[in-house]
């Protein structure tokens, strides 16, 4: 097992470059989540650790070795694709050692890996069946114990719980949190739903148009995000932002309806900023008057109330009220001042 080390990589398309001087540490045995909106760049620079994409500039490393232009089956490395690509006439013990057997393993070694695998990914039951006969979480078991026949060094997810259903897609995440504890190796997993990210990831690298907004641990980026578009991709439901106007007394937010107090140093009074509260930081007040309640969503032990404010904003806020409010009711909001994170209107940076 060896870390994966990313100094200045770059790749362009001709002219167009989508992957702009990222610099990235991911420790050995780390599980590492590349996560971003559609055209990030994140399925690409995964593709360039694995040597599926051609590096345009820059260096990649995997443990003490550069990889940056070896062929995919020098670097170490397996991957697990969104698709399960396993062959439809093979047993599941067939398409697992598949790989081996193409690289001259005698058939005991492939035999023995084989069922430490599956006993892995608790699969000995279905060894003999073909993929036909499997459920979509059980073909992704076999994708995955594929990969780990193979021993690679470090292991590259694709999207790879995508096509499963919302039940599925959360026992596989289960499965793969449990394997990456169980056999420890490095692994770095891309994907556009931060809802896996924060629940798999050691450490979460947050990516727009081909750059690193920011790293770090899940709740750290939670917590403490760098920028206006972080904090609003890290979180569900993501953060309220409403546009404010610094005062004497802190921020003016119309879309909430008071003045917000800041414990941080703002700009000038009259300056814009944006205002950014999570839903869980603030609370109705239902003798208040300021919102429009549009709809609610009640979950059981939640619920989300989506409201539209006098000035047009529209937020959410998440009650765990037995009475939820009705669609229709004017209501008022109370927030914790000290949990609201404020915003340069321009740079979109945090205002700290």
């Amino acid at each position: 097992m060896s870390g994966v080390a990313l100094n200045n990589v770059i790749k362009r398309y001709g002219e167009v470059q989508v992957v702009h001087g990222v610099d990235l540490q991911i420790e050995d045995g780390e599980f590492c989540v590349f996560v971003g909106p559609s055209g990030c760049g994140k399925s690409t620079l995964l593709r360039m650790v694995a040597g599926l994409e051609e590096t345009t500039g820059g260096a990649i490393s995997i443990g003490e070795r550069d990889v940056t232009h070896l062929d995919p089956a020098e670097r170490g490395v397996a991957m697990v694709f969104q698709t399960y690509a396993l062959y439809p006439h093979m047993s599941v013990e067939e398409n697992m050692g598949f790989g081996l057997k193409m690289n001259g393993h005698p058939k005991a070694d492939i035999k023995s890996k084989v069922a430490e695998a599956s006993k892995i990914l608790k699969l000995d039951e279905y060894l003999k069946r073909k993929p036909k006969a499997l459920s979509g979480g059980q073909r992704q078991r076999v994708a995955i114990g594929r990969a780990i026949v193979r021993g690679p060094e470090v292991f590259l997810f694709d999207e790879p719980l995508s096509n499963l259903d919302a039940e599925l897609r959360v026992e596989m995440r289960v499965e793969i949190a449990r394997l990456h504890k169980e056999i420890g190796a490095t692994m770095i997993y891309v994907t556009h739903d931060q809802v896996e990210a924060m629940t798999l990831a050691d450490k979460i690298v947050v990516l727009r148009a081909g750059r690193i907004e920011q790293v770090g641990a899940p709740l750290e980026l939670y917590r403490n995000p760098d920028n206006k578009f972080v904090a609003g991709f890290i979180g569900s439901p993501a953060m309220n932002f409403c546009d404010g106007t610094v005062s004497d007394g802190g921020v003016d937010v119309p879309g909430l309806g008071m003045t917000v107090r800041a414990g941080v140093a703002l700009p000038a009074a009259g300056t814009a900023v944006t205002v950014g509260i999570r839903p869980n930081h603030i609370s109705v007040d239902p003798s208040g008057d300021t919102h429009r309640v549009d709809i609610t969503e009640s979950l059981g032990g939640v619920s989300y109330v989506y409201l539209t404010a006098n000035d047009g904003s529209r937020l959410v806020v998440e009650s765990h009220e037995d009475e939820p409010v009705t669609s229709g009711a004017r209501v008022g909001l109370n927030i914790e001042d000290e949990t609201a994170m404020f915003f340069d209107a321009k740079s979109e940076q945090r205002i700290r």
